[in-house]
């Protein structure tokens, strides 16, 4: 297993890099580094800067209207965009919905929804999991009776990522009560801009409504929009869930937060060397023993993509991929709090809105940040938001099992 990078690959990575810097508007990065509020605007402004370019489904092969590049390409990419500041590309659309339509879906539905997708023209959200159904999935009870050349579906769906903005959403449905519950789930396709469709934001500690419930009051869907057969859907959705666990692993966020860490804990003098006493040097410790962990988090990455490019079956990781790159999300937030100290404590959303930018702190200029405290005041909200990383996607403790099977049959 070699990991270095060929000349050509170095050279595509640059490129890459000169682009994001030429295209990535400022404004968005400056908020992307400092962790401050991204709209809905910042969003769909910077996939539509991709999906011109034709990159917005990265991963997608050409055939579909993507580059086609390899495993490692995609890498280099999604690194470059991550250290220069890029938003994450909401998922939900070219990541998720899109590779089950490619492979699951008929030509008639891929050439209506596809090219939507790689635009970045439509938004789309993820209906899987229900009060009391999240990591067991096929419990889902949203239910879809056929009547005719359309299909009726009552039912709630939570904590919908984002859904106050969706156009369209994919839902796993229940069709059948017969036999095992797996067997009687279907994915459909619902436009939710149809009748019957409400979305209801759950408002978060941090006062933004990241989370949403959708509910479906006798929802009208065309047939023509169940994805496969009927009574099939838990095949297209565990092929979709693999590709969201790895997703949620997102070491090249992990780089770019490390160094965003580093730069708050010398501001605070407990990262600097020459600065502070033995809680300074623990912290050091802790930062360190992060940094070993991201880099390795970083080699088992690199070697899923090596065992692609020579063509060899690599082991089913997602799960494995999604335990760590979890943890390490909460971690780096985590000491990011303990750096800032009190700093991070306030989290007066509605003063940020109106232009407060929080006590000044000796030095921020100096290490690269605004003046005041602005990159302190979001670091409670992100510390919270992250408690979620081990639970959604389905929670640390299930993938350890699935991991566990894998290894140990």
């Amino acid at each position: 297993m070699d990991l270095a990078f060929t000349p050509e690959e170095q050279k595509f990575r640059e490129d890459i890099r000169a682009w994001v810097r030429d295209s990535l508007p400022a404004d968005i990065s400056n908020k992307v580094h400092n962790a401050l509020r991204l709209s809905r605007d910042d969003m769909q402004r910077w996939a539509k800067i991709l999906g011109k370019k034709g990159w917005l489904g990265h991963a997608w092969p050409k055939a579909f209207g993507g580059p086609g590049w390899n495993s490692v390409q995609k890498h280099l990419f999604e690194e470059e965009c991550a250290l220069a500041g890029a938003p994450r590309v909401v998922p939900f659309g070219p990541v998720m919905v899109a590779p089950v339509i490619m492979t699951f879906g008929n030509a008639e539905q891929q050439q209506r929804f596809l090219p939507g997708i790689a635009s970045g023209d439509v938004w789309w959200s993820q209906g899987y999991s229900e009060p009391g159904s999240g990591s067991d999935l096929a419990s889902v009870k949203t239910r879809a009776e056929r009547q005719g050349n359309k299909y009726i579906v009552n039912g709630q769906k939570a904590w919908t990522t984002l859904g106050q903005y969706g156009e369209w959403i994919f839902c796993l449905v229940r069709t059948s009560n017969e036999g095992k519950p797996q067997t009687g789930i279907s994915f459909l396709l619902i436009d939710m801009k149809s009748p019957g469709v409400t979305v209801r934001p759950i408002v978060l500690l941090d006062g933004e409504a990241e989370v949403n419930e959708v509910f479906f009051d006798n929802v009208e869907v065309p047939v023509e929009n169940l994805i496969g057969e009927e009574n099939k859907g838990w095949t297209y959705a565990k092929h979709l869930l693999s590709h969201e666990r790895t997703n949620i692993a997102d070491v090249n966020r992990a780089k770019r937060e490390l160094e965003r860490l580093k730069r708050i804990a010398k501001v605070e003098g407990v990262y600097d060397p020459a600065e502070g006493g033995p809680a300074a040097s623990r912290f050091r410790d802790e930062i360190a023993k992060l940094e070993v962990d991201v880099v390795a988090l970083e080699m088992l990455v690199l070697r899923v993509l090596a065992a692609e490019k020579s063509g060899k079956q690599s082991l089913d990781i997602a799960g494995l991929l999604k335990i760590r790159g979890s943890e390490i999300q909460q971690r780096y937030s985590e000491l990011m709090m303990l750096a800032a100290g009190p700093y991070a404590l306030p989290l007066i959303f509605d003063a940020m809105e109106a232009g407060w930018q929080g006590d000044a702190v000796a030095g921020s200029e100096l290490h690269g940040f605004p003046g005041g405290a602005s990159w302190c005041a979001p670091l409670a909200a992100t510390y919270f938001n992250l408690r979620k990383t081990t639970i959604y996607g389905g929670s640390n403790e299930i993938q350890r099992n699935i991991v566990a099977q894998v290894v140990l049959g």
